[in-house]
């Protein structure tokens, strides 16, 4: 294999990335870029890795969630704060039903980049580039706005910067103490609807209870009134990775400066592209997206590009086949893993594989297809004797109405009250944690079933 230097990707096939018109713009922002400060440390990167490599041993699990892609016009700190909510209480959730940490990391402070299935769209006879996300053009049907701007990266970086500052904020200050993050859970299953989730949420509060009574509650431990949260985002738009990647003073070796985790799309995933050069070389946990057209020789040549080390915990396998297709696809690739030894994390991403166009004219994700893609992943992994190492969700904090069904039951009726996403639908607050308590139902069998296989 070639040496890799940050550059190298240049000469690679590009997809799914914008031809700039002003080259002149695009190296004044680049240059400038390259003298701001990473967004994230070495240090922080490596220790994901570390946790990541846990739960490929099935001793943590991944929760990856957030915004489908960020937006310039949305942000603010509210929004940071109810999606930083809800990932704690999926969280904590997840971590009763597991029994074992979980990993949080955010699809956030830099998912501001989009693939699109076409480069045009074309809306009452008018045809225009497709949208590609903030950093990129703007979303408003405008000629002017569809050009790529370089500058757009210049403002995404300064609004990654302000979510990082944020949440790290609220992961240190007292605002994800557990005893507050399930004290909002059982508001969320006090409603009428969530009768079968409280259970669960008794068992928590006993389980805090009995930890209080035995001197362990969040004055005395750090660690019930703290978290570790981390980022990530598709790494699509190169000119702004490769300006960020930086080399770790430590190790001496390059690191995306731009987020904790990176993953390639399913629609980027070429073993000789661009992407796929440019993120073999950077030392950050790297995510790859795994779709019905992924061939086992493509994977088995990408697991040898991306982590020729067989480091555990370097690279995640996000699995994304849509309801009723996982049995056809999912076994096959953990066959390859498994004839080449290689150590992932397999994660289920059930969102992009359901995505229809429902009676109303909108694009939306049925939370029935979003469950049983879920649940047909846990069943594969149980069959084939692997790991279910995490779930990788579209999702916010906002009360949106985006995707269908879910226990408040939203129709395609009510789609248009609060349809909000720029690009592909999300489950909202009370169907994100919903279905972190499915989820950890799924968990808490498969555990239950291997103490009994092991006694047996």
């Amino acid at each position: 294999m070639s040496e890799w230097v940050k550059t190298g990707w240049r000469s690679k096939p590009r997809v799914q990335m914008p031809e700039y018109t002003d080259q002149a713009a695009l190296q004044a922002v680049e240059a400038q870029l390259a003298k701001y400060p990473p967004l994230v440390f070495a240090g922080e990167a490596r220790r994901l890795k570390e946790k990541l490599g846990k739960a490929a041993r099935g001793e943590a699990f991944l929760l990856q969630g957030g915004d489908c892609a960020e937006s310039f016009s949305e942000f603010s700190a509210d929004l940071i704060r109810d999606t930083f909510k809800v990932m704690l209480q999926m969280a904590m959730v997840l971590t009763y039903g597991a029994k074992v940490p979980v990993v949080k990391v955010g699809r956030m402070a830099g998912q501001f980049a989009k693939p699109r299935s076409s480069p045009t769209e074309v809306i009452d006879g008018k045809e225009l580039p497709s949208y590609r996300g903030d950093i990129i053009n703007g979303f408003e049907f405008d000629p002017e706005a569809r050009v790529p701007d370089p500058r757009r990266m210049l403002q995404a970086y300064t609004q990654a910067a302000a979510t990082l500052n944020l949440l790290r904020a609220f992961s240190t200050g007292g605002y994800a103490d557990v005893h507050q993050v399930h004290a909002w859970t059982l508001g969320f299953t006090e409603s009428d609807e969530a009768e079968r989730y409280r259970d669960m949420a008794r068992r928590i509060t006993d389980t805090l209870d009995f930890m209080r009574a035995a001197g362990v509650d969040s004055e005395r431990a750090y660690t019930l009134r703290t978290v570790e949260f981390y980022t990530s985002h598709e790494a699509l738009l190169l000119e702004y990775e490769e300006a960020l990647c930086r080399v770790d003073s430590t190790t001496g070796l390059p690191v995306a400066g731009s987020g904790h985790m990176l993953w390639i799309g399913d629609r980027t995933r070429q073993p000789d592209g661009a992407h796929v050069e440019f993120l073999r070389g950077v030392q950050n946990p790297i995510g790859l997206k795994c779709g019905p057209s992924l061939t086992t020789d493509d994977l088995k040549r990408l697991l040898e590009k991306l982590n020729p080390e067989n480091e555990p915990g370097r690279l995640t396998l996000i699995t994304r086949f849509g309801a009723g297709n996982v049995g056809e696809h999912l076994p096959r690739l953990i066959r390859a893993v498994r004839e080449e030894g290689a150590n992932v994390v397999w994660s289920c991403d059930p969102m992009h594989g359901n995505t229809i166009k429902s009676s109303s004219g909108f694009k939306t994700r049925p939370f029935d297809s979003v469950l049983r893609e879920v649940r047909e992943f846990f069943a594969v992994h149980n069959a084939e004797g692997t790991i279910p190492g995490g779930v990788h969700f579209e999702m916010t904090g906002k009360d949106v109405t985006e995707c269908t069904g879910g226990m408040r039951a939203v129709t395609d009726e009510d789609l248009s009250s609060r349809y909000h996403t720029a690009c592909d639908p999300r489950l909202n607050a009370s169907q994100a944690l919903e279905l972190a308590f499915l989820v950890a139902e799924e968990l808490s069998n498969r555990r239950r079933d291997s103490q009994e296989a092991a006694v047996v």
